[in-house]
């Protein structure tokens, strides 16, 4: 006869609570011992254990530990007892020890030693690069478990509508990343699935206000999407892409992104709503289902022309939008500029194909146009040496035909061009990821002894170097907060020069044949471009000090996959220009009649203090604000690109200066790998047995 058991009643809660407690304490325990197991066997640099346990002591620990846990179940389950479901999920959990882990790495930085004496000069740079590179590989992990387990790269190239080789290159690229355990190269590979999906050409339109920019775009969209006869702000480019519903999306300085209807935009590129930028609006986003939008092309509102050429070269290649085609509107109803002529010459600086249009042709008889086109042309061979044909243009009905013209014979087949050139390109990058792979696959089978040493130094030497560009983030983040405070505080100091410009243009020239808000703006344009320019100058060195460091580091492991100057320095885009807005001043040539110089500029300085100085005051703080959140988000998209390829090369320099290589059984598969790809790399159109073994 069985034996009568208690039964379960014969505990109550708070018993119950207590054994259960109990039990997951001893559990926890457990979970230590085989952590403790673990940590004796791991290559942690800092081992907490001295490995003093045999192989096969580990595993009868083990079996005893999974003995006891099982025994514990059964014991509970005989009582009623059910372990509670855990509470916290494991990514979370990772996730908040990686916050303290980067929280630990930015603790080793330079400026909190002090306490234990001072750095050397020498070392910070080299300290600073360590925690970035550190911060930045807790950032990726951090990033990777943010997206759901992963951003499925496998599942974005099943998504890419490519039959050709790069895509099945690819398939095998990912499935190779992620079973060797190569996470240095998911980054690029990443990138290049960017490119793929996101392949459109950019076309920019540049002109002085009322060039008829806005109108000409809402003709080529065939919507009356951008407002028509305002003046738009000066440091938003407005952005027309393909989307299957009309929607806009505004970003801020702030950071923050809003969506809005179509009817909403004026609200923020109108000085009406939104007067000298007061939103503080850095780019925005028109989404319309436009068929001549839907094959990826991709047009760029630009803000008007009017005082860019008084900014600087440096300033006006920075605003300059990267795009692969700029497209100047010089208005039939004035004349060529310089400021039309400087922006050609910025184009064509930049790399950046430039074509020339004749706008509001309709004003002028077909003699005409063809006389302002030839002295349009004729102007820019003379003054800048490029010889570029000027179409006349027009969006009124009986004159649209100049613009489809224009549109079917020069857009759609430059774009056609354009996007083999892309393929091109990506087909390059998809080529040096797949011989980079094949580098680190190669220097696993090399197993006897130290890796072989390539190139003429060291890897560790190659490395500091890495390490030491890095960190000189930290010194340009430091020095947009100087550029920053310091243009909060210049805007009330700025009048006495403007004051000066003023005597001088009412001495120099007809007092009255020119308004003097364009001499006051033009003066407190070059000294918000002196202080923007100081900025500029030290990303831009900046990047090619990056650039320097990638090529030396490529150079010696043997790659040749080094980004070009381009490809970092392009980052360097859409730099803000300082926005007073429409202003009206009273002033009068009488003041410098008869009084000296001196007490002329301190007489027209008070007057333009008191109509306005505050506003002034604003526009420097505004500016100061929207170029520290420019210089950020420039700063964060270099180190972005650098450690793109940065990563891999370190990846690779640990490889070659360690020990080791791969298993007898991992061998033959690493063998196979390569194989592949250099099958892949070799057939130009795969067979369909291994089309279907990739897909």
């Amino acid at each position: 006869m069985a034996e009568t058991r208690e039964p379960v009643e014969s505990l109550n809660g708070a018993q119950l609570r207590h054994l259960l407690s109990e039990c997951e304490y001893a559990d926890k325990l457990l979970s230590e011992i085989e952590s403790i197991l673990a940590a004796a066997s791991s290559k942690s640099p800092f081992p907490k254990y001295k490995v003093d346990i045999s192989p096969a002591q580990a595993k009868v620990v083990r079996d005893y530990v999974a003995r006891i846990r099982a025994q514990t179940v059964r014991v509970l389950e005989g009582l009623g007892v059910a372990p509670s479901p855990p509470r916290i999920g494991a990514v979370h959990a990772i996730r908040t020890n990686l916050a303290f882990v980067d929280i630990a790495f930015e603790e080793a930085r330079p400026r909190y030693m002090r306490g234990y004496g001072d750095v050397p000069k020498s070392v910070a740079p080299q300290l600073e690069g360590l925690v970035n590179e550190l911060q930045g590989a807790v950032g990726k992990l951090d990033s990777y478990l943010a997206q759901g387990l992963g951003q499925d790269l496998e599942a974005r190239l099943q998504r890419l509508e490519y039959t050709g080789n790069e895509i099945l290159l690819l398939k095998r690229l990912e499935r190779i990343i992620t079973e060797r355990g190569l996470v240095e190269f998911r980054s690029s590979l990443s990138t290049i699935l960017d490119r793929f999906e996101t392949r459109t050409f950019e076309i920019a339109l540049f002109g002085r206000v009322s060039s008829g920019k806005s109108s000409l775009l809402n003709y080529i969209v065939q919507t009356e999407v951008l407002p028509v006869g305002v003046n738009p702000i000066t440091s938003v480019p407005t952005r027309l892409l393909y989307g299957a519903t009309p929607a806009v999306t505004v970003r801020f300085a702030e950071g923050k992104a809003e969506q809005c209807e179509l009817n909403r935009l004026a609200e923020f590129v109108t000085e009406q709503y939104n007067p000298a930028n007061a939103k503080h609006v850095t780019r925005i986003v028109v989404q319309l289902p436009s068929p001549r939008l839907r094959d990826g092309v991709v047009f760029v509102d630009t803000p008007g022309l009017g005082s860019l050429a008084t900014t600087g070269a440096a300033e006006t290649l920075a605003y300059l939008p990267r795009c692969d085609l700029g497209v100047v509107l010089v208005d039939a109803s004035s004349t060529l500029t310089e400021e039309d002529l400087a922006t050609v010459q910025a184009l064509y600086e930049a790399a950046i194909p430039a074509s020339v249009l004749l706008s509001k042709a309709d004003l002028l008889s077909q003699d005409d146009q063809n006389r302002s086109a030839k002295y349009i042309a004729d102007q820019m061979a003379v003054c800048l040496s490029v010889n570029l044909p000027v179409r006349p243009v027009s969006v009124k009905s009986g004159d649209a035909h100049l613009l489809d013209r224009w549109f079917e014979q020069e857009i759609l087949p430059l774009y056609d061009r354009q996007q083999q050139l892309a393929q091109q390109s990506l087909r390059r990058k998809v080529g040096a990821l797949r011989e980079s792979v094949a580098a680190a696959l190669q220097v696993r089978l090399e197993k006897s002894g130290p890796v072989p040493q390539r190139g003429d130094r060291p890897p560790k030497q190659v490395e500091m170097e890495l390490r030491k560009v890095a960190g000189e983030f930290r010194k340009v983040r430091e020095i947009a907060e100087k550029v920053g405070d310091e243009l909060r505080d210049v805007g009330d100091g700025v009048l006495g020069r403007a004051a000066s410009q003023v005597v001088e243009h009412w001495r120099q020239k007809d007092p009255t044949g020119s308004p003097i808000e364009e001499v006051v703006a033009s003066s407190l344009a070059r000294v918000a471009a002196d202080y923007a320019n100081v900025l500029y100058s030290a990303l831009e060195s900046l990047g090619r000090d990056l650039v320097h460091a990638l090529r030396h580091a490529a150079a010696a492991l043997d790659l040749n996959d080094a980004p070009a100057d381009e490809e970092v320095l392009s980052a360097l885009r859409e730099m803000p220009r300082l926005d007073l807005g429409e202003f009206h001043l009273d002033l009068r040539p009488s003041l410098v009649a008869s009084l000296s110089r001196g007490l002329a500029t301190r007489l027209a300085e008070g007057k333009l203090r008191a109509q306005f100085g505050s506003a002034v005051s604003e526009a420097f703080r505004s500016y100061a604000r929207l170029l520290e959140a420019w210089a950020a988000k420039t700063n964060k998209e270099l180190e972005g690109r650098f450690n793109a390829h940065a990563d891999t090369y370190r990846a690779q320099l640990e490889r070659l200066a360690s020990t080791g290589g791969a298993s007898r059984e991992e061998e033959g598969e690493i063998q196979r790998d390569l194989q592949s790809l250099e099958q892949l790399q070799q057939v130009p159109e795969v067979t369909s047995q291994l089309r279907e073994e990739v897909l």
